[in-house]
């Protein structure tokens, strides 16, 4: 794919190549660049109405940043905080990884947010006056815990929107990848709900990315405490037996899964036609894209994400398409034992 050459200097050290279609690595590209381009897709639409079947979404921008053409949101500008704390550190789970992180989302949150979700913005405005204390990770989850505790609605999509790039740093370790899904949905999101519909979510992508199937998000409810494995069946139960704009309350983390799940497994002939029907759920369109991005692009490939979304896909701090490759090689490549 053309859009993919040499890395532009000072970005990614990787040297991104077009890898063989339907690779572990053609994938492995695709998890933050289709949810990147979902993102992007779903930008002009946020909010919006459900759309006809025979509306085809484009990358026009406008939304609520107002955004240019193929800019990307917060959903993907999140998940490449999260990414490069991946790809800077060997262990996602240690103290350091974790604080690269919080720092990462409150600088974000202060300088290069084009939107922030409210729930997140709350968690970012107790939080700051941690920012580059050892102790910011900690701070920053007591204070989303709290929130919970105190009967804040804490089950937003904002955590399922950006962890993602988990997978790929746990390949061959469905425990670890539950263990860091769940520790860094809880920086921003005190309910297990949002924790849990991470690990699902998680589990779908890095089973993509071996595989090429989406059998994991269905498997992975055995990673779940047991008390909640009945629940997330008939979710999952119910988003296969329904339309993705049934699930119209879509910022609610459970929904939002569901509207992805149901664009995914009710669509079945590719990246295109399952963020096509993400996007068209309506509401919350850019994060549910984004959700469905992830595991379609861990499904068919960076192979299987048109040229011209790829080309044009672009987003906070200065990331083109080259860069958000680059992002995801690193990870895969430090963490190739894990």
């Amino acid at each position: 794919m053309s859009a993919l050459s040499a890395l532009p200097p000072n970005r990614c050290e990787a040297t991104v190549q077009t890898p063989p279609t339907g690779s572990i690595e053609d994938r492995a590209l695709g998890v933050l660049l289709g949810a990147a381009c979902g993102d992007a897709l779903g930008v002009p639409y946020e909010f919006g109405p459900t759309l006809s079947e025979r509306r085809v979404p484009e990358m026009i921008g406008g939304g609520l940043g107002p955004y240019a053409p193929g800019e990307y949101s917060d959903d993907t500008q999140m998940t490449v905080c999260i990414a490069r704390a991946l790809r800077d550190h060997d262990d996602p789970l240690s103290a350091g990884a974790l604080r690269a992180t919080a720092d990462a989302f409150l600088e974000w949150a202060n300088g290069g947010a084009t939107d922030i979700g409210n729930q997140t913005r709350r968690v970012m405005d107790g939080a700051g006056g941690a920012f580059r204390r050892p102790e910011v990770a900690e701070v920053m989850a007591a204070y989303a815990a709290s929130m919970f505790e105190e009967g804040v609605a804490s089950a937003g999509n904002g955590s399922l929107m950006r962890t993602g790039p988990l997978a790929l740093a746990y390949l061959r370790d469905p425990e670890g990848l539950a263990r860091a899904a769940d520790a860094y949905s809880l920086l921003t999101h005190g309910d297990p709900l949002a924790s849990q519909a991470c690990v699902l979510w998680c589990e779908g992508i890095r089973r993509a990315v071996l595989e090429g199937t989406l059998d994991g998000v269905r498997d992975g409810v055995e990673l779940l405490p047991e008390d909640a494995r009945g629940r997330w069946k008939s979710w999952l139960d119910e988003a296969e037996s329904a339309a993705p704009h049934t699930f119209a309350n879509n910022g609610f983390v459970v929904s939002a899964l569901q509207a992805a799940w149901s664009a995914l497994t009710r669509n079945p002939e590719g990246y295109v036609a399952a963020v096509h029907a993400a996007v068209r759920a309506g509401n919350d369109t850019d994060t549910v894209a984004a959700i469905a991005g992830a595991l379609a692009g861990a499904r068919w490939g960076l192979s299987g994400i048109p040229a011209g979304y790829v080309s044009a896909v672009h987003g906070w701090p200065g990331y083109r398409s080259d860069d958000l490759a680059g992002l995801a090689l690193e990870i895969l490549r430090r963490h190739s034992a894990s």
